[in-house]
């Protein structure tokens, strides 16, 4: 029996796959909210690196409050213009001074969120489409007495206190409606995109199942300098919506329906047309956290935690460590323990606490028909205890880019 407060137990509602009704989104990686969150985390991961290659550790830092102000842009087809920049505001704490060292936290940032940028909307001309700014302050001395920076087991390879009492909820195994959100939009921007340059990073995909009928709908910004006219416009639609229809086919079997760009009107010349590729360029804010959770989706038929992970300290910040070990653990039982229909795993930390030892890990099951709770409950429990004492790990993976917070 492990020493760790390990609950498991029935879970109080239906599998989500069996419900009459499930809804789930993902922000693509041009999205306002997406593009926020991914700032925010390249900057903290460069922070990081920076943090152990200069003092051998990670220094207390969070960059999760970053904001994003739409720009105006006067979109045409065969190529328009940008008219007033986006505007990206880099907002956080980070440790500036060290041992007599000085550690030049803004231009790390700043040199982050560009490489960022231009990998991943390249229409997105740095400094002209989009200004980005940055303002990092010293970090509160009490939040990095708990970090623990003056304490020789800290860092990368220990075992630190959590920073604040929060918690993190994580599910497994993906229903078909969120494996086809998750693999259409990943795919949109990753193979489709290479292929077909006239589809913008900006695609958001809104999934609904009733019953056996799943309806998908997506919003994908495409990107003038590539699409001639009208028709060539309908046709770049019509072209997403196969392509979707295809990913949905090899997750299911149900009934799907696909519709692209549903705001559309082509007799009064109303089309989703931009310059970069996003619709920062024209009116959509965006901030970290308020998009996908940390697994990708949006899944209001799961439990939730609003923390944002994007953007936060690897070391001991629950809202980014408990959130992606929650979904770890749920991932790594489901793969590893037979008869499980649903799982979710919520961890519960308490500040001050070492962060292996939650406050509560918390597994709640639906099981399959005939497999009694009672059969798996001690395989379950050795499984999240293991990933409990490897907590560590997923600080070492944030680090190294092997993990997406959103």
């Amino acid at each position: 029996m492990s020493e760790r407060n390990i609950r498991v137990e029935p879970i109080d509602r239906q599998a989500v796959e069996d419900q009459e009704v499930e809804i789930v989104e993902r922000k693509g990686i041009g999205h306002p909210d997406s593009i926020s969150d991914g700032v925010a985390e390249s900057v903290a991961s460069a922070l990081a690196r920076a943090y152990i290659d200069r003092v051998g550790k990670v220094l207390h830092f969070n960059t999760d409050e970053t904001q994003l102000v739409a720009g105006e842009a006067a979109p045409a087809f065969g190529g328009g213009e940008v008219v007033d920049p986006i505007y990206l505001l880099i907002v956080g704490r980070a440790t500036k001074h060290y041992e007599g060292q000085t550690i030049p936290t803004e231009r790390i940032a700043l040199s982050a969120a560009r490489e960022y940028l231009e990998e991943t909307i390249p229409q997105l001309e740095y400094g002209e489409d989009i200004i980005v700014d940055v303002k990092l302050g010293e970090g509160s001395g009490d939040l990095q007495d708990v970090f623990g920076e003056d304490d020789e087991s800290s860092g990368p390879v220990g075992v630190p206190m959590a920073n604040d009492t929060s918690f993190g909820v994580g599910h497994a195994p993906l229903t078909e409606t969120e494996r086809i959100v998750l693999e259409a939009e990943r795919r949109l921007n990753g193979e489709f995109a290479e292929e077909n340059p006239y589809l913008g990073p900006d695609v958001k995909i809104m999934g609904k199942r009733e019953g056996d009928e799943i309806d998908v709908t997506v919003a994908a910004a495409m990107v003038d300098e590539y699409v001639a006219d009208l028709d060539a416009y309908a046709a770049a639609v019509e072209s997403v919506r196969e392509f979707v229809e295809d990913v949905a086919a090899e997750h299911t079997d149900r009934d799907v329906t696909v519709h692209v760009n549903t705001a559309d009107d082509y007799d009064e010349g109303s089309i989703y047309l931009t310059v970069t590729g996003t619709s920062a360029e024209q009116g959509d804010d965006g901030s970290v956290g308020r998009g996908n959770r940390a697994n990708g989706l949006i899944t209001p038929n799961r439990s939730m935690s609003m923390e944002a992970t994007s953007g936060k300290n690897p070391v001991n910040h629950i809202g980014k460590i408990y959130n992606l070990l929650s979904t770890q653990i749920a991932e790594e039982v489901v793969a590893e323990v037979d008869g499980i229909r649903d799982l979710r795993v919520r961890l519960l930390s308490q500040i001050g606490r070492p962060i292996d030892e939650p406050h509560v890990a918390d597994v709640h099951v639906v099981t399959e028909e005939g497999v009694v709770l009672g059969d798996v409950e001690a395989e379950i429990e050795a499984i999240v205890d293991a990933e409990l004492a490897d907590v560590t790990g997923i600080t070492r993976r944030v680090i190294d880019g092997e993990l997406t917070t959103f």
